[in-house]
């Protein structure tokens, strides 16, 4: 049963990044385009400014993949196999807590998705939302990438101890008053946790670079306007527009993604497993141990 399980929801993961590449192909591409554009102007510009100050002037590296198969086969594949992992992931989590809560697999299975948008997604997103090209330094990738994971890492196990804590509370609370408690416990903590990671332009690299090379001290790393010394404009910062609506359409992709991974393995493990719920396998309480 359970290597069916994980087909499914592999399956199901699969179909889900079809439907995110069409979605960003017709929505996300453009806005893409207009960073990479924006990107683009700015180095001329830095180039110039700095060629004219005598300074030197990195040689631009060799393209590996050019725009098209990027926005094609690139972000097609990125996209499938990320589904394709998650539905899986789905799945895996599905099988661990089936039969320990005694509600319906279709219940259980658009839960844990539901959880996963949350945990993998939307909590990180608040302390680290994603970003377009332009955005972001070369020499702090590896940072961000730790400090992105680790802030997954942290949204996954508060998100579970939150569910533990709801169960150990149903008891003397009842199940509305339980998820409200270990909702707000979930929220004090993870914002106790963002609170401590650093800022992306808070980061010790960026702090060098600053007074190095001239960057704008802010608390992301987002391109801020272009000024020579007399405090003229020489090129703007970063569209906001641009950047508001990629992250608005990532928000969308992934919750595309996660609802489809949601009703498609939902539905089909109940042709596994049935439509009956399990029987519950949590422990008795003490009163019903005793008759």
């Amino acid at each position: 049963m359970e290597l069916r399980v994980a087909l499914r929801g592999a399956i199901a993961g699969f179909i889900a990044g079809v439907l995110a590449f069409i979605f960003a192909e017709i929505f996300a591409e453009p806005v893409i385009n207009k960073a990479i554009s924006y990107e683009s102007g700015r180095d001329s510009v830095l180039a110039a400014l700095n060629k004219a100050a005598g300074r030197a002037v990195a040689a631009d590296g060799p393209e590996i993949f050019s725009r098209t198969v990027q926005s094609t086969v690139g972000i097609a594949t990125g996209l499938i196999a990320f589904s394709t992992a998650m539905g899986a992931l789905v799945a895996v989590a599905y099988l661990v807590l089936h039969g320990r809560f005694g509600i319906r697999p279709r219940t259980l299975a658009l839960l844990v998705a539901g959880f996963g948008f949350l945990g993998v997604y939307m909590v990180p997103f608040v302390k680290y939302p994603a970003n377009p090209p332009a955005i972001g330094h070369s020499f702090t990738i590896a940072t961000r990438s730790q400090l992105y994971l680790t802030m997954v890492g942290c949204s996954l196990l508060f998100l579970c101890l939150a569910v533990y804590l709801g169960r150990r509370l149903r008891p003397r609370f009842g199940v509305f008053h339980s998820a409200l408690l270990a909702a707000g416990a979930f929220i004090v903590v993870i914002s106790i946790v963002m609170g401590v990671l650093p800022s992306l332009g808070n980061l010790g690299a960026n702090v060098t670079h600053a007074h190095q090379f001239g960057y704008a001290r802010a608390s992301t790393e987002t391109p801020q306007p272009i000024t020579n010394l007399k405090g003229q404009l020489v090129y703007p910062g970063f569209p906001a527009d641009v950047l508001w609506k990629f992250r608005f359409y990532s928000i969308i992709s992934q919750l595309l993604i996660w609802t489809t991974i949601g009703l498609i393995f939902s539905n089909l493990v109940e042709r596994v497993v049935g439509k009956e719920p399990p029987p519950s396998r949590e422990a008795p309480e003490p009163e019903q141990a005793a008759v």
